[in-house]
């Protein structure tokens, strides 16, 4: 397989997997905690680079301990969900541009821990992708029903006796082993456009649950394919032509729904009057 065809399987995979997980996150209303993850992790791939290990293994790591973290965060009295993820947001990535600067002979360039180099990615990255992807799907199957109550009925869901931050957990789960698989095809910044637009765009174009978790995915993977082969004929980055490519399938999206708004089969028609019924 040539680096080409690599990369639209990984634009496939990835797209996939995020548009999936993205969902979930946009439809619980968790985009500011992804946005805050995929910049948190950024210092963990710095370090992995640094020491020649793997990098989505490092970003993996500190997202762990993002989690932890902004969880400790927003259990603490006058705090929440919101200043937890703009904490981390910002710390982290702070810490990953210090760590970066102090250690400048990195194997790796940071403009590809940034904004991501489909064009170079592994069998190993593939294989990571397809598993979260594989994953995604799994419990989506086997939990998709909670997790719909728990997201529109937060309320029902306590009143029946459920816990509700087993779903929570299992959502932020996905959601950081997703950032971590779209690191080395995105990056730290951009992973939050496949995650967030596709579903965005589903959601304006479909309006049952489940069908946006079957068009967020299919909405990702045209993302990851027309992003990279539009850096191939512009010769562009890929990474940053795929987060186009994802904004631009979300306007489209947008309009497409303020052209359904439109009263087409509400247009007044002129009223004839006795006048005008004489002189015809």
């Amino acid at each position: 397989m040539g680096y080409f065809e690599r990369a639209l399987v990984a634009a496939i995979l990835i797209g996939a997997g995020t548009g999936l997980v993205g969902a979930l996150v946009v439809l619980r209303r968790r985009t500011f905690f992804a946005q805050a993850l995929t910049h948190g992790t950024y210092p963990g791939a710095v370090a992995a680079a640094a020491l020649g290990a793997s990098v989505p293994l490092g970003a993996a790591a500190a997202s762990v301990v993002l989690v932890g973290v902004m969880a400790g965060i927003a259990r603490l009295k006058h705090q929440g969900a919101q200043v937890a993820a703009g904490i981390v947001l910002t710390g982290g990535f702070a810490a990953g541009a210090i760590l970066q600067a102090l250690l400048p002979g990195m194997p790796v360039r940071a403009e590809s821990l940034l904004v991501g180099s489909i064009l170079t990615v592994a069998d190993g990255d593939l294989v990571l992708a397809a598993s979260v992807a594989l994953v995604a799907v799994l419990v989506v199957a086997a939990f998709g029903k909670l997790i719909m109550f728990s997201t529109f009925d937060p309320e029902g869901y306590r009143a029946s006796g459920h816990r509700e931050w087993p779903i929570e957990l299992l959502v932020l789960g996905l959601t950081a082993a997703t950032v971590v698989s779209a690191l080395p095809a995105v990056g730290a910044i951009l992973a939050i456009a496949l995650i967030a637009a596709p579903a965005a765009a589903a959601r304006l174009v479909v309006p049952t649950y489940r069908g946006i978790l079957f068009a967020a995915p299919v909405i990702g993977a045209a993302s990851g394919i027309v992003g990279v082969l539009a850096s191939r004929v512009l010769a562009v980055a890929a990474g940053p032509s795929i987060a186009l490519a994802a904004t631009g399938f979300f306007l489209l999206a947008m309009g497409i729904s303020k052209l359904r708004a439109v009263p087409w089969n509400r247009v007044a028609l002129p009223v004839e009057t006795a006048e005008d019924a004489r002189t015809a």
